[in-house]
């Protein structure tokens, strides 16, 4: 009787390096790496920017030779029959390439098409992608017109329009709000379970990773572990502590904690700081925080995001404390931002309808929404760049109206997409904002040279900014945005995209503009970094949902059944709840 054999890995890649020359510099994407995709599971890629993820997807798909190695995909050798891979599997890119000015339906068409699907078999499998997409009554709306989140499950149709045996998801959740996350969730898993699809995912939210069967964890071009989710959490036990204390701020201890001997990580987590160490213990905190009188430590049951920060701050370059801004706030009297009654239309169409909040000096002030909430309007109408329809919008005591270009100089804007100049250096680009701030050259001079220090640029002065990894960008963007000194700095989605290290140091840098006086209005689709700000405006088709602290927000959805709400829950809840009462409206 013959032993029964194991299934063939859906990929097997063993011993490979990848190169690639960026000017006069040589760049090891892949080094020596080797590593084991098993067929009808969902396999995590995690890693920080410049780890590797998207050169090993590539390679995977026969889009790229390896310089050394081998790669087998569902048997195939990668190296000699790539025709033949790119052929079995299906792969969805960070960008994925709709067609913007074709219909929902014509992108499909034109996907089948490209994927030789036989059209006898399109009507079929079109209503089956639909119906799991949930775009069936979208087929002839343009691509252009979709939401984010839309967008991403049109991509994901189109690369299904050919059931694949292997599907290749690099970011796929990149910049979507949670509803619309959870939905894509909730295909994927679907595909792996019902039809028995492989995935191999990589992502920039860790909770995701909690989602998957294995995780493989890359730095820098090689593999740091390879386990389930499970086995990186309890590697991490009895190292991760909730901290709290009602004579100190959240934002204030945890800045205290983090910069203690023996502290790995501090975070907030919902009304407590999360704290990871570097040994089984918790470090004598009362004496350093003498503030905290009733300071509170209790154990937090561990999960795989304290692993990864744990596994790449332990190999990583300790970054050096950053600079503050250089200057302080004065006080204000009253709310620094104002908005009363605010709309926006396009014709019929109301992005932005009866919008009313105000924000305090030093406040870090949370806009939240789905994909086409009119977040993102709300932020264009604050900073001058579109007129209101209706309403008023008051920035540093000015009127929007009157005084646009005035309140304009009082505030610093970092745009969704980093509007940076990619043909121009780190070191071009900071001298064309400061030009274009009006800085005097004895100022520009100093502001520029505080940058590169504050945010480490100078060893990348000289790179064309479009050559930056993502992390990179968002430190010359939100060096560029805060040149002039701003009282008031406004973030669209600053770290879409941007891995968690990267994520947690764009952090520490806001909160100490927040506690230099500085106001922040920022929008976010990470529902941690939500419980970091102060109070929160939760968006809906134009309209506020609810408003309050992070705190007001979960209690409304506590219950037996969910104790312990979290951000996420509160922010699916709220939009649930929208669309139910819109139903029995309608």
């Amino acid at each position: 009787m013959h032993a029964e054999m194991a299934p063939l890995p859906a990929l097997a890649i063993d011993g490979v390096s990848k190169c690639f020359v960026a000017g006069d510099k040589r760049i090891t994407a892949l080094s020596e790496t080797s590593l084991q995709v098993q067929a009808g599971k969902i396999s995590g890629l995690i890693g920080p920017d410049g780890a590797g993820k998207t050169t090993l997807m590539r390679l995977t798909a026969g889009l790229l030779l390896p310089d050394s190695g081998q790669i087998r995909v569902l048997g195939v050798d990668a190296v000699s029959d790539p025709l033949q891979v790119q052929s079995a599997v299906g792969y969805m890119p960070q960008r994925f390439g709709l067609y913007e000015d074709l219909s929902v339906q014509e992108n499909l068409d034109l996907y089948a098409d490209l994927q030789g699907v036989p059209k006898a078999e399109r009507p079929a499998r079109y209503r089956e992608l639909m119906q799991m997409t949930a775009l069936a009554p979208f087929t002839r709306r343009l691509a252009g017109r979709l939401s984010g989140g839309m967008k991403q499950k049109l991509g994901l149709a189109c690369t299904l329009v050919r059931t694949p045996r292997l599907l290749l998801l690099d970011e796929p959740t990149v910049g979507v709000d949670p509803v619309s996350r959870r939905e894509l969730w909730a295909i994927i898993t679907r595909l792996v379970r019902q039809q028995g699809v492989s995935v191999l995912l990589s992502t920039a939210y860790l909770n995701e990773a909690e989602r998957c069967d294995d995780v493989i964890l890359m730095q820098e071009g090689r593999m740091l572990g390879h386990d389930s989710p499970k086995s990186y959490s309890e590697s991490m036990r009895g190292r991760t502590f909730h901290i709290s204390s009602s004579a100190l701020a959240r934002r204030s201890l945890q800045n205290r904690v983090s910069a203690l001997q023996g502290i790995i990580d501090a975070v907030i987590e919902n009304e407590k700081v999360r704290v990871v160490t570097s040994r089984a213990e918790m470090p004598a905190i009362a004496s350093a925080v003498p503030e905290a009188t009733d300071i509170r430590i209790e154990p937090a049951e561990p999960v795989f995001e304290d692993a990864f920060v744990a596994r790449l701050k332990s190999t990583a370059a300790v970054t050096g404390a950053w600079l503050p801004p250089g200057h302080v706030v004065a006080a204000a009297a009253g709310p620094v931002i104002q908005v009363t009654d605010v709309q926006r239309r396009f014709g019929d169409f109301y992005a932005v309808r009866d919008v009313s909040f105000s924000v305090q000096r030093g406040e870090v002030f949370g806009l939240l929404g789905a994909n086409g909430a009119g977040k993102s309007t709300t932020f264009r109408m604050l900073c001058g760049l579109l007129p209101a329809s209706a309403g008023e919008l008051r920035v540093a005591g000015r009127d929007l109206r009157r005084a646009a270009a005035d309140a304009r100089s009082r505030l610093g804007y970092m745009a969704q997409h980093f509007s940076l100049y990619v043909n121009l250096t780190v070191l071009e680009n900071l001298n064309f904002f400061a030009r274009a701030y009006g800085l005097d050259r004895s100022r520009r001079k100093r502001r520029i040279a505080w940058a590169l220090e504050a945010f480490e640029l100078a060893d990348h002065a000289g790179i064309d900014s479009g050559d930056l990894s993502l992390g990179y960008k968002q430190r010359l963007a939100m060096a560029a945005a805060l040149l002039h000194e701003p009282d008031i700095l406004f973030l669209d989605e600053p770290t879409s995209g941007v891995d968690p290290l990267a994520r947690r140091e764009f952090w520490q840098r806001i909160n100490a503009l927040a506690e230099s006086g500085v106001t922040v209005l920022v929008t976010t689709h990470f529902m941690d970094e939500a419980d970091y700000c102060d109070r929160l405006l939760i968006m809906a088709e134009g309209e506020v949902l609810a408003q309050g602290t992070p705190a007001e927000m979960k209690a409304h959805f506590r219950s037996e059944a969910l104790p312990a709400p979290t951000m996420e829950d509160a922010f699916i809840g709220l939009i649930e709840r929208h669309a139910q009462n819109k139903g029995v409206a309608a």
